[in-house]
């Protein structure tokens, strides 16, 4: 499964990451209501996410690997949050 993710090159990643991380900006900036800036502020994690993942699929480290879970953990915990404060 790695090989065939190594034969897409980084530079997608890159450019799809950064059109993600864009759009959560833009919504966060524009956008004036807290469930959609949340949700703009979760795009913006997950494009850092697939960031990380790539980097560390490209680079065989599976230190960046733990990162993503790691994140990936903490954010049903925040969702209740913001739902609740909601």
């Amino acid at each position: 499964m790695l090989e065939s993710i190594r034969q897409i090159p980084i530079d997608y990643y890159v450019y799809l990451s950064t059109l993600l991380f864009v759009i959560g900006i833009l919504g966060v900036l524009i956008r004036r209501n807290a469930i959609i800036v949340l949700m703009c502020v979760e795009l913006m994690l997950n494009a850092v996410n697939l960031l990380l993942a790539a980097f560390s699929t490209y680079l065989a480290t599976p230190r960046a690997r733990s990162w993503c879970f790691s994140s990936w953990s903490w954010r049903p915990p925040k969702r209740r949050w913001g739902l609740a404060f909601w």
